[in-house]
């Protein structure tokens, strides 16, 4: 490939997210599905916070997306609640490759939250029902107690699903590929969309 070519392919943007997130889960040492999650509150106070992806492809929904899992009554959940839109950005150094999307959010089904909250390891169940999440904790014991007493409540089997620990599908509006390219002369291709039914247009970005 020439200088002059962009390394970034025109194409469906989820069949190359597709293709960009297998290299990463061959190369990455942790955690490929990491991705900073910005949320915003209803005041228009950003903050953002590094989740994993769980799920993702177009038959997520309609137009396809997204979905990470949260405690909905921690700040991200709370914003999450009083503006229903998100911005995600991977970031892999080792590809030296980052996808930034950008779209609404929806709350998965009751069904979906219960089946992925129930493919945890047991004590990562536990530990999700114990903590009010962002919440102040006076002392590392009174969550270790919680925990405890969780773990005698429920000596076996899974742990009920805490009604405010769920999912949310972000349907992107605009993903952007950025790929690493020598002398700091980057390649950016942004694909946007109106509706998460509407075609695909996309261009060339300045670095």
């Amino acid at each position: 490939m020439s200088d002059s070519e962009s390394a970034i392919p025109v194409t469906d943007p989820f069949t190359l997210f597709e293709e960009w997130f297998g290299e990463a889960k061959a190369s990455e040492p942790n955690d490929p599905n990491a991705m900073a999650l910005a949320t915003a509150s209803e005041s228009g106070m950003p903050s953002v916070r590094m989740v994993l992806l769980k799920g993702h492809g177009t038959h997520w929904g309609e137009g396809g997306g997204f979905v990470f899992y949260t405690n909905a009554q921690s700040r991200k959940g709370e914003e999450i609640r009083a503006n229903m839109q998100a911005s995600l950005l991977f970031h892999w150094k080792s590809l030296r490759r980052q996808i930034r999307i950008e779209g609404s959010l929806q709350e998965v089904s009751s069904e979906q939250a219960d089946a992925y909250f129930h493919s945890r390891p047991r004590v990562s169940q536990i530990g999700s029902a114990a903590s009010d999440q962002s919440r102040p904790l006076p002392d590392r014991q009174v969550y270790l107690d919680r925990v405890a007493a969780l773990e005698e409540r429920y000596p076996e089997g899974d742990i009920p699903r805490p009604p405010h620990w769920t999912g949310f599908l972000l349907t992107p509006t605009a993903i952007e590929f950025w790929q690493d390219r020598q002398y700091r002369l980057h390649d950016r291709r942004r694909f946007t969309r109106k509706a998460p039914t509407d075609g695909w247009s996309n261009t060339l970005l300045y670095p």
